[in-house]
């Protein structure tokens, strides 16, 4: 009688697991391949006397589609996440260029389909050598020469990350960390390499800091890292290798990484970084807004 009640209970589990897998396999709903893409361009500073823009290289783009979760702009190989479908892209190569960027928009289950959009461009920004000295180590007297430069967030001094409000103007206004508050977040130890042929490579050392949601919508769902409030710390990413370009929209000096590229702690947005400051020796302050216009974060770098 024993063994009948196990064979039973063994049966009843059985049928327990396998109409639990059932249903799991219909939780989705209908998968359908999102449909009718429009994408605008609005180009910065264009006019009917300036068709190709104020030369600032900045074009500000959105998406739409039917039945869609997400979007994905790809632009010379590299690929950027927007949730929202508002994307900008800066094209900083000089003169009158045509660009092609791809919209890629997912719907359930990854089903996706894309449409493209050619932009015809003006840039005229170049910029001045002392900027390009610092940043990547542009000698003058070899301008040809390939170099680069390593810098780490400044952890050391006072207001080296923090917040404040979108076009804000102080720095950190609204919290600034104080000197190694951030140990163990993995920040620290990352390190962020720009060179004069346009690649930007950041050594992660294995984790990086970012913020919830931004970090898991663009990068992945967090295997291992420590939610702590809305910031993710010690999220597990890998090294990786990117492009930089130099850009001065509206006269602010501007370095735009591509793709999901970021500078000490991940927000999202355009992953464009605004140079409020650089006349410190070895230092520059940057800001850029996360993906929800929310906040202005502000980081200091120093040189390696």
């Amino acid at each position: 009688m024993k063994n009948l009640k196990n064979i039973y209970f063994l049966l009843f589990s059985a049928m327990v697991a396998f109409y639990g897998c059932q249903e799991d396999e219909y939780s989705f709903g209908d998968i359908v391949t999102p449909s009718n893409i429009q994408i605008t361009a609005e180009i910065v500073g264009a006019d009917a006397a300036n068709p190709y823009g104020d030369g600032s290289g900045v074009v500000n783009f959105a998406a739409t589609a039917d039945n869609a979760v997400s979007y994905k702009y790809v632009f010379n190989g590299e690929e950027t996440v927007s949730l929202s479908g508002n994307n900008s892209i800066s094209f900083s190569s000089l003169g009158v260029n045509t660009y092609t960027v791809t919209v890629v928009a997912s719907g359930t289950a990854g089903v996706s389909s894309s449409k493209s959009i050619e932009v015809e461009v003006l840039s005229t920004y170049a910029p001045p050598a002392d900027l390009i000295a610092k940043l990547y180590g542009y000698d003058a007297a070899d301008p040809t020469a390939v170099t680069s430069r390593t810098w780490k967030i400044h952890s050391a001094k006072n207001k080296h990350f923090g917040l404040g409000p979108v076009g804000g103007q102080v720095l950190t206004e609204w919290y600034g960390a104080g000197p190694d508050e951030k140990v163990g977040t993995g920040m620290y130890d990352d390190r962020f390499t720009f060179s004069s042929d346009g690649t930007f490579t950041h050594v992660t050392n294995g984790t990086i800091f970012g913020r919830d949601p931004y970090i898991v919508n663009d990068l992945g769902p967090n295997a291992s890292g420590n939610v702590n409030g809305a910031d993710i710390e010690n999220y597990a990413f890998d090294d990786y290798a990117s492009t930089w370009t130099l850009t001065a929209p509206g006269g602010t000096e501007t370095i735009s990484l591509s793709g999901t590229a970021f500078l000490g702690y991940y927000t999202g947005g355009n992953h464009q970084y605004q140079i409020f400051d650089r006349e410190t020796p070895n230092e520059m302050i940057l800001k850029t807004t996360d993906a929800n216009a929310e906040f202005d974060w502000w980081f200091i770098i120093t040189l390696e």
